[in-house]
């Protein structure tokens, strides 16, 4: 008998059909998470009987159970690009679209450094992402069924007969789904997890670490093991294998890679030292509904996308003109870049950020402009979007 050791641990999600029903786990779903805390507490009414003592004769069985999760992952590379990558279904679950794949495309005629024609219809829907190279833009507009506006130029603006490639883009949506996550250890005689249910209430993503990393959390259905599994849980009929894998090969992207491009006529900024994008979808549990010990579903709230970033302050007019747009309160497009390698980039749009006056941090050699909980607002749910490439 010996130690489990930690780094013995493998991570699948998948989507699920119905909240709280395991979906089933693939190979390709598995992602490179860094750590996962679940944790499920029982709720304990006191009891007032009258038992003839003092001693405790303890609660009863059955009592509701509230299960939460707690996930970091890193990103990496998207390899195999007819399926999502293996994060997908947590950013479908955060989010609400299934994702928008946009294929390669050719272009006919680029009128300016925003807009392009394509030789064959496009069948992009505003807030969808095209890649070129080693950039992702966002679609701002569609002109016509050959012809988008995109949010920014490419650094290289390409020409008629290149090709976009291929994305994905997880866009908002009104309702939202869930997602489970696979927690497998080695060996196979030691204790193996499942998170149904698990929703994402908030998603944070953070700029120019070691890593590019996306930690999600929220509340879940259940959390059930192999030990205690009993028929039913999680509408399984026996506790599921973990999916066969001939290797799990991958490359994670470094943290300060990407582009930044941020304003109202959006210009590319090299001076951000800091940023971290928040999603939070504010749900509420169907957990006191009478009848279960478990959650039955989940409704979310009012969504909030806020936006904390720090940069340099130069005497140029684009650093001064968020400053500006600060004080006006006049809304700026975000869009931040991670990676700048093909098939292994990610990209956040942000249509338009009301930034806050920054505060001016001069603990460093060099002042640094600091805004704090920009909110970022829509017409209907299209205040952010999330793409792979």
């Amino acid at each position: 008998m010996a130690y489990i050791s930690s780094n013995d641990n493998r991570f699948y999600v998948a989507l699920e059909g119905s909240y709280g029903q395991v979906a089933a786990a693939a190979s390709f779903s598995r992602i490179p998470a860094v750590k996962l805390a679940a944790t499920q507490q029982l709720e304990r009414a006191e009891r007032k009987d009258k038992t003839g003592s003092r001693t405790f004769v303890g609660y009863p069985t059955g009592g509701r159970r509230a299960n939460t999760f707690d996930l970091t992952t890193y990103m990496r590379d998207w390899s195999d690009q007819t399926q999502p990558p293996g994060y997908g279904p947590l950013f479908q679950a955060c989010l609400g679209q299934a994702p928008a794949i946009a294929a390669p495309l050719t272009i006919g005629s680029a009128s300016s450094p925003v807009q392009f024609a394509f030789t064959t219809a496009h069948g992009l829907t505003p807030g969808q992402a095209v890649a070129y190279g080693s950039e992702v833009r966002f679609v701002s507009a569609v002109a016509d069924t050959q012809t988008i506006v995109l949010n920014a130029p490419f650094t290289s603006s390409p020409g008629s007969g290149a090709t976009f490639g291929a994305s994905t883009t997880y866009l908002l949506a009104n309702e939202l789904s869930s997602a489970t996550i696979f927690d497998c250890w080695s060996p196979t005689t030691a204790v193996q997890r499942i998170i149904s249910g698990a929703a994402v209430d908030q998603l944070q993503i953070q700029v120019n670490g070691d890593y590019q990393a996306f930690r999600f959390t929220g509340p879940a259905a259940d959390i059930i093991d192999s030990v205690s599994f009993q028929q039913g849980q999680g509408g399984l009929t026996s506790f599921p294998s973990e999916p066969l894998s001939t290797g799990y090969d991958y490359t994670i992207v470094p943290g300060h890679l990407g582009q930044v491009w941020i304003g109202s006529a959006p210009n590319e900024f090299f001076t951000l030292t800091a940023a971290t994008v928040t999603l939070k979808n504010n749900l509420l549990l169907r957990d006191r509904e009478f009848g279960s010990n478990l959650a039955r579903g989940i409704s979310p709230g009012t969504r909030t996308v806020t936006l904390d970033f720090s940069l340099y302050q130069e005497d140029d007019a684009q650093t001064q003109a968020l400053y500006q747009a600060a004080r006006q309160e006049s809304p700026v497009g975000v869009m931040l870049q991670l990676g700048q390698q093909a098939g292994q980039m990610a990209a956040i749009y942000l249509k338009g950020v009301m930034l806050v006056t920054p505060q001016f941090d001069d603990s460093d050699t060099r002042l640094q402009w600091t805004f704090k909980s920009s909110r970022a607002q829509g017409v209907a749910d299209d205040e952010i979007s999330i793409a792979f490439a």
